[in-house]
C-alpha cells in the first residue's frame, strides 16, 4: 500500500512517499481505509525525535488521529462490520502503525462510528484533541456547574474543544487568544469572556474578572511560561490542568495556593493496551453531542493531501492555524 514514512528523525522535509505492507487484521481489530488524518503537536515532537520513548520503529507511518471506512474486521469483533464509517485516535505511536497510509490497523477499543453530520476531514480533526480535553475537564479536574474556567488559546486543537466542554458542563468560561479573530471565534465557541493576553496581564484580568480570587479551573494547552502564568491565575484551592508539562517550574505557586495540578498525556492510553476502551467510550460520547449539534470542531481552511504531509507539519509548526490543520487522502 502507499504511505508516507520517516526513515530518520529531522524536520518536516524527512517524509518520504513508500510502498509498505498492507497490515493483517488481527483478534479485536479492524483494517481502515484511511480517509482523512489531522496534525497533532505530538506528531511534529515524534517525528523530529523529541519524544523517543513514544516513537514507532523506522520507516514509521506517523498520526494518530484516522477517519475512514471499515474494509476488513478480525476475530471476536462485534462492534463494527465491513463499511462501517469510523474515527478515531488509534496509532502512529509506538508498537503501532500510523494514519498517513491507505489502511491502517486499529483496535476497537480505540474506534467510534463516525459522527453521520461531519465529513470524514471534519471526523479526523477531532479525536486525540478531544480525548484530551474531555479527560482534563471531565476525568481529573470534574468540572462543575457555575466554576469559573479559563481555557488558554481559544483557537487551538484542544483549546476550541475545551472552551465547549466546559461550556456543557455549565461553568463560566473565559479564553485567551491574541487577536480579534481567534477572541471572537472564542466566544462563538461559547467562551463567556475573551481575553487578549497580549494586552491584559494575568494580574489585570484576574482582578477585573474574579475580583483577584483566581479561576476554579485553568487548563494550560500551551506549556512554558505559560504553565507560570496559569498557576499565578488559579484561585485558592484551584485546579491547573496541562498538557504540555515537558519543562521546569518553580511549584512554589501550588504550594502558597493549595493548588492541584493534572497532567494529561491521552497516548499513553494507546501505548497501554489494558486501558485502550477509555477512549472508544469517550468517542461515543462525543459522536452524541456532535450529532446533536452541542461539539464542532474547528478546522482551518487551509487543507492538506498525504502528499503534502511535510507542508502541513511546517504549517502547523508556523503558528499561523487556527483550528486543527487536515490531510485528505487522495491515493
Amino acid at each position: 500500500m502507499k504511505a508516507q514514512v520517516i526513515k530518520k528523525f529531522g524536520d518536516s522535509s524527512v517524509f518520504e512517499f513508500a510502498e509498505v505492507s498492507k497490515p493483517e487484521v488481527i483478534p479485536g481489530h479492524v483494517i481502515i481505509q484511511v480517509k482523512a488524518t489531522s496534525v497533532n503537536p505530538i506528531d511534529t515532537k515524534i517525528r523530529s525525535g523529541f519524544v523517543p520513548a513514544v516513537s514507532p520503529e523506522f520507516p514509521a507511518v506517523l498520526h494518530g488521529d484516522v477517519a475512514g471506512v471499515i474494509t476488513e474486521v478480525g476475530e471476536g469483533v462485534t462492534e463494527f462490520k465491513v463499511g462501517d464509517e469510523v474515527y478515531g485516535c488509534a496509532g502512529g505511536f509506538k508498537g503501532t502503525g500510523g494514519a498517513l497510509a491507505e489502511f491502517m490497523l486499529a483496535d476497537v477499543h480505540l474506534l467510534s462510528p463516525k459522527p453521520k453530520n461531519l465529513t470524514m476531514a471534519q471526523a479526523a480533526a477531532l479525536p486525540l484533541v478531544t480525548i484530551t480535553a474531555w479527560e482534563s475537564l471531565y476525568n481529573r479536574a470534574n468540572v462543575q456547574n457555575g466554576q469559573t474556567v479559563l481555557v488558554h488559546a481559544a483557537t487551538g486543537g484542544v483549546g476550541h474543544i475545551a472552551i465547549q466542554l466546559a461550556k456543557l458542563a455549565g461553568a463560566k468560561v473565559f479564553t485567551t487568544a491574541s487577536s480579534t479573530e481567534k477572541l471572537n471565534i472564542g466566544k462563538r465557541l461559547g467562551a463567556d469572556v475573551a481575553i487578549n493576553y497580549r494586552e491584559q496581564s494575568v494580574e489585570d484580568y484576574v482582578m477585573e474578572y474574579t475580583d483577584g480570587k483566581g479561576f476554579d479551573i485553568v487548563f494550560d494547552t500551551v506549556g512554558g511560561e505559560n504553565l507560570d502564568r496559569s498557576f499565578q491565575a488559579a484561585a485558592i484551592n484551584g485546579t491547573v490542568l496541562a498538557i504540555a508539562a515537558r519543562s521546569t517550574h518553580d511549584l512554589s505557586p501550588l504550594h502558597s495556593k493549595s493548588l492541584s495540578l493534572h497532567v494529561t498525556f491521552m497516548l499513553l492510553k494507546i501505548i497501554n493496551k489494558d486501558q485502550r476502551k477509555d477512549h472508544g467510550k469517550i468517542l461515543r460520547e462525543v459522536t452524541k453531542l456532535v450529532e446533536e449539534g452541542k461539539l464542532h470542531p474547528l478546522v482551518d481552511e487551509n487543507t492538506f493531501t498525504f502528499d503534502e504531509v511535510s507542508e502541513a507539519h511546517a504549517y502547523l509548526e508556523s503558528n499561523k492555524a487556527i483550528g486543527k490543520i487536515v490531510l485528505i487522502n487522495e491515493w
